[in-house]
């Protein structure tokens, strides 16, 4: 630890502080991940999108192609996106757990990675009013 209280080690320029963002040019990172509905897991992180992502989903992958102006601002950005995207993959696996659980018997998964059931009830014909707020990580 320095003499001011800051930690030791190599400083973490932010794009306003670095001088050599218009000499060296931008920085860019593409992640390409599968999941088994690409399109929901897209549309859960597309409202933490910021200008320097693009984001497109092609049949069961996505690709985020991020572009910030130092290497600090893209390690930032592309950490905030795998956590993100880490939370809404477990949250479409949840999702598509419980939809199981539903009443599907004999479930498959459709091309679009949603559960088919044989001879299921429609969900809302078997579920009640209140909604269903157990968390199944947590034991009671």
């Amino acid at each position: 630890m320095s003499d001011d209280g800051r930690a030791d080690g190599p400083p973490v320029a932010s794009d306003e502080e670095d001088p050599a963002v218009e000499a060296d040019g931008p920085r860019t990172a593409t992640v390409r991940t599968t999941h088994g509905d690409a399109g929901l897991v897209a549309d859960a992180l597309a409202p933490d999108d910021t200008d320097s992502m693009a984001v497109s989903v092609d049949g069961d992958a996505i690709d985020c192609r991020i572009e910030r102006p130092t290497t600090g601002g893209l390690r930032s950005t592309v950490d905030d996106y795998v956590v993100n995207l880490r939370i809404a993959e477990r949250i479409a696996e949840r999702a598509r757990e419980h939809r199981a659980a539903d009443g599907a018997v004999g479930t498959e998964t459709t091309a679009d990675g949603t559960a088919a059931a044989e001879g299921a009830v429609d969900a809302a014909e078997t579920r009640d009013t209140d909604a269903d707020t157990r968390h199944t990580d947590t034991n009671t």
